[in-house]
């Protein structure tokens, strides 16, 4: 396979090594880079190594959004057969938009094809870009095969914004050969005899006020048991040293490292603090600081704020960001429990395996096979294997929000029989209880997000990872022995992403559980009449999501729900986007489960709003501003007859529904 990479941060030698990893595979990667980039303060200047096949290119600007490549370069290198083009700049960036327009460019005056491309991004903060910068970032999402992320939020903001090819998330790497405890360390424990235990904490990183060093230093000067040392540079240096007289030689400042200086400095630590806190602009979009100390044996406490919380895992301490008592308790931990530092660092040792190079160039592998593919995923799955989940019980998650007395009836089937998960966006006592009751565990998430929002809290929490998802309505009831027959349904056939049971109301009537994907095709059938006409291809379907079970490998190759979809089409979302990714649905006769209806609102025109609103953003995600306005269209000339021909109840909602669509469903949707 040939990949042509572009990334202007390749001028770091030490980041090239996902490429050398790449070609230790097999793969033919050149690499276009920038003749020189400012790395935290310092212009790193490209020296590739010796037969490393790389070239500088000039660049014109210095912000990692606002600058340009020298086009001649990218002119001729796009004039070669490629398999894949892996983008490795941000979606919303001009030399994205750049690299792409003259990849097109040179496709339409040549005569061999576009590659397929793969695009990066870290932004873990749902930013909306001025104009032409969010139509760069849409036009490329769109387009692309498939979108390499360093954090799960990453991830779910991409999806969000329109990305309909594959997302992964793909650590950063760390070479296992250089960061690596020392041979004779001694991990850190109680006090012995009459001289007590001291620990040594470290910090590497900007000295800037965004990364909590203040907090850290007010931890430290909480317990004359705990030393520091900082390693960075930064413009809160000055303060931070004045702030850190009173504590004398407990604190150093030992300058910027890199190298073998940095190794020997993540060993000779106690413990690494990442005391990160949230800014309205900034968040941490990974923390590769973290993961060189986990390699290198050092037990981690990190803020539980950006990704650190996926970066550290189980392999580390959180602790709220701004808060020194909580950062000094989960350091003095680390001294005076037994084990735990060992415990820390043979989790951390996992952790960092990781992401080491090998694994990081085996996943970007299987992200340039899906796009060689035409956005089919690769057989070989990237987690574990397809069968470890059809031996493991799936988790039930429920999202509530109020009624208590059907969350119990949809909890009481199950309980003791599955894990349970309730999510609930209604924060009442009375659900706590019940779920606990159940033996359930009870997530409140402090808000009302809406139902997209809530299972993608569960899955961030769940109580099985690894295991299939079954999601399942407050107002649904299923037995325990009809989700055994969809989990061997799910498992029978491979590349199967969801499954439902047939379902009926609480009179015994069938209700219709398969759906084709909306489009503006099919609203047109709807304004004419002949909806009842439409066909339902089993590669252009869906089953709803009331009760719904969910392959685990499917959910970490396409990731969670859309938050954007607060009530209904959620589902419709995800399975449009996993068919795109080579995954099918099915409906499991076998099954049979009830559903009550009702749990999302009481109000008929709340309800109307929140599902043509819901219609509104898919369409607009998966057929552009032009698909949305052709449907449009079609529903207020539908509207608009069937409020003239029909009379009663028929021509009210049909009046109502022609003022919906005049207005906007999500303009309408924002004034409820």
């Amino acid at each position: 396979m040939k990949v042509l990479r572009v990334s202007h941060s390749a001028v770091v030698d030490a980041w090239r090594e996902r490429e050398r990893a790449l070609r230790a595979r097999g793969l033919d990667v050149r690499l276009l880079s920038a003749r020189a980039w400012d790395e935290g303060g310092t212009t790193v200047p490209l020296v590739p190594r010796p037969g490393e096949p790389v070239r500088g290119v000039r660049t014109f600007g210095t912000h990692p959004a606002l600058f340009v490549y020298d086009p001649v370069p990218l002119w001729r290198a796009l004039g070669q057969d490629w398999d894949v083009l892996d983008l490795h700049e941000e979606p919303f960036a001009l030399a994205t938009a750049e690299v792409l327009a003259l990849r097109r460019l040179r496709a339409l005056l040549g005569r061999r094809p576009a590659p397929p491309y793969v695009l990066y991004s870290a932004q873990n903060l749902a930013k909306r870009y001025p104009w032409p910068f969010r139509w760069f970032e849409a036009r490329a999402l769109r387009g692309a095969a498939a979108v390499s992320v360093c954090n799960d939020e990453a991830g779910r903001i991409v999806r969000a914004k329109g990305a309909r090819g594959r997302v992964e998330t793909v650590p950063l790497g760390v070479d296992p050969a250089v960061f690596s405890p020392a041979p004779d360390a001694v991990p850190p424990g109680p006090s012995t005899g009459r001289t007590p235990r001291r620990l040594r904490v470290g910090y590497a990183g900007r000295l800037a006020s965004h990364k909590g060093v203040d907090a850290l230093l007010a931890a430290v000067a909480a317990d004359d048991r705990l030393d520091l040392v900082l390693a960075g540079e930064g413009p809160d240096r000055a303060s931070l040293e004045r702030a850190a007289r009173p504590l004398g030689d407990r604190v150093r400042f030992v300058g910027a490292l890199d190298g073998d200086d940095l190794v020997a400095f993540y060993r000779d630590l106690d413990a690494l603090a990442v005391p990160s806190r949230e800014t309205p602009g900034w968040v941490e979009q990974f923390g590769r600081v973290a993961v060189e100390a986990m390699a290198c044996g050092v037990p981690v406490v990190a803020s539980r704020t950006g990704a650190l919380p996926d970066v550290v895992g189980g392999a580390g301490l959180l602790v709220p960001p701004d808060d020194p008592d909580a950062l000094r308790a989960a350091l003095v931990r680390v001294l005076d429990e037994d084990g735990l530092a060992d415990r820390l660092r043979a989790a951390a040792a996992d952790r960092a395996a990781s992401c080491s190079w090998a694994e990081v160039a085996r996943r970007y592998e299987d992200l340039y096979t899906t796009a060689v593919s035409g956005g089919a995923a690769p057989t070989t799955p990237t987690t574990a294997p397809r069968g470890a989940s059809a031996s493991t019980p799936p988790e039930v998650v429920v999202v509530a929000y109020g009624s208590p007395a059907m969350v119990r009836d949809a909890l009481a089937p199950l309980a003791g029989k599955y894990p349970i998960t309730v999510v609930d966006n209604s924060s009442l006592p009375e659900i706590r209880e019940i779920t606990e009751l159940a033996g359930g565990r009870y997530l409140d998430p402090g808000r009302n997000g809406g139902f997209a929002a809530g299972v993608n809290h569960a899955l961030a929490h769940r109580q099985a990872p690894g295991a299939d998802v079954l999601l399942l309505n407050p107002d649904a009831v299923v037995t325990p022995e009809d989700v055994e027959t969809l989990h061997r349904a799910l498992h029978a056939s491979p590349r199967v992403a969801s499954v439902g049971p047939q379902q009926v109301d609480d009179e015994g009537t069938p209700a219709r559980v398969v759906w084709p994907f909306p489009s503006p095709a099919a609203t047109w059938i709807e304004a004419v009449g002949l909806a009842r006409l439409r066909r339902t291809p089993a590669d252009r379907s869906f089953v709803i999501g009331s009760v719904l079970l969910l392959d685990a490998a499917a959910v970490e190759e396409l990731g969670g729900l859309d938050e954007r979809f607060f009530l209904y089409a959620e589902e419709t979302d995800w399975a449009y986007r996993a068919v795109r990714a080579g995954w099918r649905h099915a409906v499991v006769p076998e099954a049979r489960a009830t559903h009550l209806g009702g749990a999302t609102s009481t109000d008929p025109t709340r309800r109307e709003t929140h599902f043509h609103a819901s219609q509104e953003r898919y369409l607009r995600k998966h057929h552009g501003r032009a698909g949305w306005a052709v449907a449009r269209v079609g529903a207020v000339l539908g509207a608009a007859v069937r409020s003239v021909a029909l009379t009663g109840e028929g021509r009210a909602s049909a009046r109502r529904r022609l003022r919906l669509y005049l207005t906007g469903p999500v303009r309408a949707e924002s004034a409820l």
